[in-house]
């Protein structure tokens, strides 16, 4: 049985971009995402639960991203699971997190201002896929 990884996400950012580059001069941006979900509960009121996701974003798409988004601006990612795990230097116990390593994105134009149809116009074609260029460096290259 194959194994198969891929996430879809729709959500809005939660922080400006943070635009990096390893010692190699790859890019790396760091982008947080709100996912809302929305659900009436079994007396018909309406709850509303955010999660909020770390997303890794290397190559040229990171350096597109980091100039072309803001904080609140709605984007939709695709890209894989990964576990980071590490040792806390303060108490020295084991820590993970699951975050998303972006593969390909698309904006989404969320208010029609002027500002974003202009941004909108940006062929993000350009910057998806799996090229060579948008793969992940050695983690001790991230410079995060």
């Amino acid at each position: 049985m194959a194994n198969f990884n891929k996430v879809i996400l729709v959500g809005n950012l939660t922080r400006d971009p943070e635009l990096r580059f390893t010692p190699k001069g790859t890019a790396v941006t760091k982008l947080g995402l709100a996912v809302n979900r929305m659900w009436r509960d079994d007396a018909g009121n309406m709850n509303k639960e955010a999660t909020f996701i770390d997303i890794d974003v290397f190559g040229r798409q990171a350096e597109t991203l980091s100039k072309y988004t803001r904080k609140g601006r709605p984007l939709l990612v695709e890209g894989r699971l990964r576990l980071d795990s590490w040792e806390d230097k303060q108490t020295g116990q084991k820590r993970s997190k699951l975050g998303v390593v972006l593969e390909s994105f698309q904006f989404l134009d969320s208010s029609g201002a002027d500002e974003n149809r202009r941004e909108q116009t940006v062929d993000t074609r350009e910057f998806s896929g799996n090229d060579q260029e948008g793969a992940s460096p050695d983690e001790e290259d991230v410079p995060f």
